[in-house]
């Protein structure tokens, strides 16, 4: 595994670009990364350690990773990985699958009941453990998916912001990938070959509401090249006076100066 390849440079490029810009992570940090032993926070684990040995400040990493008891889990190949790197791997045994598949019945998307479980026990034990970020893998591709899902089945306008609070204000989580496309996470994951954990529950059901919107984008990639970066360019461009939120302007008032 070359971590001084081009791909690899270019994606820790990215991500140090995006600590700086939205003041990630600060001398004295306990960071949590949360893996899946998928490609995304596998990646984010071992540059975000390659980013720490360089940094000018002090901080530590860990990583957890949640056994859903899902069928075929194993982290036989995975842990070893993991640790081959001096990472502690703290391994979190909830049986969240039989909780999901009891629930969702209907055939609708698993996703968000899994997500919302698999939220509050990370939240706890990041909170229990006394680290002080969580970082977490969601690269440019997911902001820009969550973007248009938001406006196209819930006619609202939201992402996933690269630094926030959660809700309860225990935790802080960041997601250091907001700048990497997935092409190029693929590619440099191809290249490093390293072992994945494969999901068995959202990934076996078909004609999720993502996928149409990953299609969708493909489709215009091929007229539009660089419509990723457009999007999320366009995430830190917002112009509020020309939206139509009443909780951001008050139109009823709003005169010509006199």
């Amino acid at each position: 595994m070359n971590l001084e390849s081009d791909k690899a440079k270019k994606l820790r490029k990215d991500i140090v670009r995006a600590l700086s810009d939205f003041q990630m992570i600060e001398d004295g940090d306990r960071v949590l990364v949360c893996v899946s032993g998928g490609k995304d926070s596998s990646l984010l684990l071992i540059l975000l350690q390659e980013i720490q040995r360089r940094a000018e400040i002090n901080f530590t990493i860990e990583a957890a990773i949640l056994d859903q008891k899902q069928p075929g889990f194993s982290l036989a190949e995975f842990q070893p990985w993991v640790e081959s790197f001096g990472i502690k791997l703290n391994v979190i045994h909830r049986d969240t699958y039989s909780i999901v598949k009891e629930k969702i019945t209907d055939g609708s998307a698993y996703c968000s009941l899994c997500s919302r479980l698999r939220r509050a026990i990370i939240y706890d034990f990041a909170s229990d453990n006394g680290f002080t970020k969580i970082a977490l893998g969601h690269h440019r591709d997911d902001l820009i998916e969550t973007t248009l899902l938001n406006m196209f089945y819930t006619g609202s306008i939201a992402s996933m912001p690269p630094k926030l609070k959660s809700d309860d204000g225990r935790n802080i989580l960041i997601r250091p990938l907001c700048y990497v496309s997935e092409k190029e996470i693929i590619e440099l994951a191809t290249e490093f070959q390293f072992p994945i954990i494969p999901c068995n529950l959202c990934g076996s059901q078909d004609g999720l509401k993502r996928k149409r919107i990953k299609s969708l984008i493909k489709d215009l990639e091929k007229e539009i090249p660089h419509i990723g970066s457009s999007i999320i360019n366009a995430l830190g461009n917002v112009r509020t006076t020309q939206l139509l939120d009443h909780n951001l302007r008050n139109f009823k008032e709003l005169k010509a100066d006199s």
